[in-house]
Parts: structure tokens; sequence; C-alpha cells
């Protein structure tokens, strides 16, 4: 492991309703004001499809195809929320979707050059449909089934059609495929 560099401490450069922008030495990163943390999850049906959500980022200027992922403890009813129920939450809220199977698939940083943000892989397996999904009401999301199997190509019309993938779905794929039996 390579040693910390003697550094100052973090000072603010801007703060935000969500985000704060700090600097320390001559490095520049934002952190999130009061959420703990992320989840993604990969949800899969009884039948291998996998739960998707497509909604619009402004960020990047078009819709994005993602695993249902959200934000842990970011309202004060929800500090200190564990990172499993987060994921329930999300899963839920997002999509409609609940599942009585879940585990732990991986933790990681999101992108760890410009933010401290982690994320907590869950997979959800045996998911139904119990509610309606779509998110809040600040959200528009809309919800894809899609075969796990057909998941590649199927990702690759969306993009050949204008949509962006976030990289969390692909890294999602690739630890569930690695865990769950051969379809």
């Amino acid at each position: 492991m390579t040693e910390p560099p003697d550094l100052p401490p973090p000072a603010t450069l801007h703060r935000g309703k969500h985000l704060e922008l700090v600097a320390q030495g001559h490095w520049e990163y934002a952190t999130r004001t009061i959420a703990s943390g992320a989840v993604g999850i990969v949800a899969i049906t009884p039948d291998r499809q996998v739960i998707l959500v497509e909604q619009y980022r402004i960020p990047v200027g078009r819709s994005v195809i993602e695993i249902p992922a959200g934000l842990v403890g970011d309202t004060a009813d929800l500090a200190g929320e564990p990172m499993l129920t987060a994921a329930q939450r999300e899963l839920l809220e997002e999509t409609g979707y609940e599942s009585d199977e879940w585990s732990l698939l991986a933790e990681g940083y999101s992108s760890p050059g410009l933010t401290d943000e982690s994320v907590t892989f869950y997979l959800a397996e045996n998911v139904r449909k119990t509610g309606l999904g779509g998110g809040d009401e600040a959200e528009s999301i809309i919800v894809h089934e899609v075969p796990l199997d057909e998941a590649d190509s199927w990702l690759a019309a969306k993009t050949e059609g204008g949509e962006g993938v976030d990289f969390k779905l692909l890294a999602g794929l690739y630890l569930a495929e690695r865990r769950l039996p051969r379809g």
C-alpha cells in the first residue's frame, strides 16, 4: 500500500445543497454534504430478466441506462440508514420491485480522482413487482426488463440510439454474472 502524502486539511471552495467542492493540497474533489454512500442493485427476476432503469441525466445531457441505485441517508429522516435498507428502498422506489433474497456483491469508489463517494453493490434475486416504481417526485424513471443473456446486445442497441450507459451497470452485471448460476 502506498503511503498517504503529507497534506493540509481540506478547504471548502464551494458548498451547495448536495455537494461540496474541496481542495486539499494540489487536488480538488467533490464530496456529498449529507449522504453516507451510494448503493447499486442488480435485480434479477425468477425468469432471469435484469431490471434496468432509464432516466434523463442533466450533467450529460441525455437519457442514461442504469441499474437501480441511490444515495444512503440522503435526507434527515434517513440519517444513519444501513446500506441494505437503502438498497431495498431504492429498488422499490425506482422500479416497484422487491426481493427477499439479497447478497452483497462488492464495494468500491465511483470515481476516486473526482469524489470520495463509495458504492456498495447488491444482488437482489427473484424480484417481484409489488409497486409502481418510477422514482420519487423529482424523478421520471422508465423501468426495463431485459433478458440477462441479451443485456449486452440490448445495451448496444440503446447506445446506438443515443442513450448513455452508467458504468455501474456494467460493473454490476459483471459481478452478478460471476455469482449467478448459468441459465
